[in-house]
């Protein structure tokens, strides 16, 4: 996969320009591996097909890293996550995150680890309607045990960091793509997580829109220094990334650093 700079906007050239490099990133500390993913199989079974999403997959991902997971529509890049992530079972292999198996977690400690060390954010955003841009952000604070004056109150600090202090009484309905996302985005990162999962998250979004949404995870990315791992089939996604992981049926078949 190649790029030319025409494909890339103008926004994206100058975020991806600062972009540091692998080894300057990793310069002066220790390079530590937060996700490692051994020979992962994943098949699906109906009465009538067989599909293996995933054949043996290995990655490893090191803590810090921006990395894009890209390929075609049905190679496996969101089962992958899943996997990944926890959200969804493997037929063989092992994840290991933070040190951590995901074998030996059991589901309610893994609910809570995904809760107290994971942050996700979707192409179709999972925000509910009913309830405000606040009280969404808060919702995985209050989850985890945080107090409610504790968690409304950095629950309000998270939407300041994407820009949407002014909003944070309005319901999704009443934001627009962009804003919704920031929305996300503040959810996923409120708990100071150390993972930050995300599937398409600019698949709903606008060109301009989408640039602006990626500038703010790759700020977030650098200042914060959560690990992403981002699922797209987005050029300019990747562009932005430390490493893209290329899938084609169910296989890695190329890594590349940035």
């Amino acid at each position: 996969m190649s790029h030319t700079p025409s494909e890339t906007p103008p926004e994206t050239q100058a975020d991806s320009s600062q972009r540091p490099k692998r080894e300057e990133r990793m310069a002066g500390s220790e390079s530590a591996a937060i996700v490692v993913a051994e020979k992962i199989h994943k098949t699906f079974r109906s009465s009538e097909i067989e599909v293996h999403a995933l054949r043996g997959v290995d990655l490893t991902i090191e803590a810090g890293e921006m990395v894009a997971i890209m390929g075609p529509s049905g190679c496996g890049k969101t089962t992958l996550l899943n996997s990944l992530s926890g959200l969804d079972s493997f037929d063989s292999g092992q994840v290991t995150i933070e040190g951590v198996s995901l074998a030996d977690m059991s589901d309610r400690t893994l609910t809570d680890y995904r809760a107290r060390r994971m942050g996700f954010v979707f192409q179709s955003f999972n925000l509910l309607p009913v309830i405000s841009a606040v009280e969404n952000v808060e919702m995985p604070l209050l989850v985890s045990g945080v107090r409610p004056t504790q968690a409304r109150q950095r629950a309000l600090k998270g939407l300041a960091d994407v820009g949407l202090a002014d909003w944070a009484s309005h319901r999704p309905m009443q934001l627009a793509g962009g804003q919704i996302q920031r929305v996300a985005i503040a959810r996923a990162l409120v708990n100071n997580p150390a993972l930050v999962w995300a599937d398409e998250p600019t698949g709903n979004l606008d060109v301009a829109t989408s640039n602006e949404v990626l500038g703010l995870m790759r700020q977030l990315n650098r200042e914060q220094g959560q690990t992403l791992v981002i699922v797209t089939h987005d050029p300019q996604v990747g562009e932005l990334c430390d490493r893209i992981v290329q899938m084609k049926d169910g296989q890695i078949i190329n890594y590349s650093d940035q």
